[in-house]
Order: structure tokens, then C-alpha cells, then sequence
């Protein structure tokens, strides 16, 4: 599964997912995780309603389960969770290698329902109606 981060510096989510000047892309199973990439962008980034820099991000981001975020608009947060991403917001900026121990921990475990959604992302289920 991938999850995203809304980052300033790589190691904390502490950026607003419209603002952030780097997206981190990790891969996480209950056996470990590691970054696949780290995206930047540039420009004004904090120009408030300039919807057309959330369509690169949204891009950047696609097949990730879930995003966190210090904070993220409404309309971003519908576009995201419109492409199946889980946003997730920290109260204060928070590691993302903590974050990424937290939720191994999770997968290890019983995941909650919605996180067992999420995991499913890109896997069609297959539904078989036909009578035996």
C-alpha cells in the first residue's frame, strides 16, 4: 500500500497538502516500508484558490491509499477523496518515519475497517453470482 505525506522537509508532515513544496511516497506492509520517491514543486504554491496547483499533486498521488496533511481546503480534500485517497490531518507537524511505525503496527494487527478499505485500493472484487 502507498501513503503520501505533505511535507516541508521530508521527515514531518507539516504542510498544507496545497502549500507543501514535497509529497514523500512511501510503501508500507506489516514487514516494513520505504520511500519510493519524493516529489517537489515550485511556483506559488500558496496562492489561494489556484485550483490548477492541486491537479499535479492529485496526479503525483493517484494510486497512494491514503494522504496526511497538516491541513487541506475543501475543495482539495473532495478532489482527493474523489481519486479513493484516505486525507488524514496531523494537529501538529508530526515524523514520518513515527507515522509510517504507528501504522505497521496497525497491519500487523486487526486494521480498523476503514484502513481495510483503503488497503484494497486498485484490487477489483470479483463478485460471483452464478448458482451452483
Amino acid at each position: 500500500m502507498k501513503i503520501a505525506f505533505a511535507t516541508q522537509d521530508l521527515q514531518r508532515v507539516d504542510a498544507h497538502f496545497g502549500w507543501a513544496k514535497n509529497l514523500a511516497v512511501y510503501e508500507i506492509s506489516p514487514e516494513g516500508f520505504n520511500l519510493i520517491e519524493a516529489i517537489q514543486f515550485a511556483g506559488d504554491l500558496q496562492e489561494d484558490g489556484n485550483e490548477d496547483k492541486l491537479a499535479p499533486k492529485i496526479e503525483a498521488i493517484k494510486d497512494c491509499a491514503i494522504l496526511y496533511v497538516a491541513a487541506i481546503g475543501g475543495s482539495a480534500a473532495a478532489r482527493v477523496v474523489a481519486h479513493k485517497i484516505h486525507p488524514i490531518k496531523v494537529n501538529e507537524p508530526e515524523s514520518i518515519p513515527e507515522i509510517l511505525g504507528k501504522l505497521q503496527e496497525v497491519l500487523k494487527g486487526t486494521p480498523p475497517p476503514w484502513l481495510r478499505k483503503v488497503m484494497n485500493k486498485g484490487t477489483e472484487r470479483e463478485l460471483n453470482f452464478d448458482e451452483e
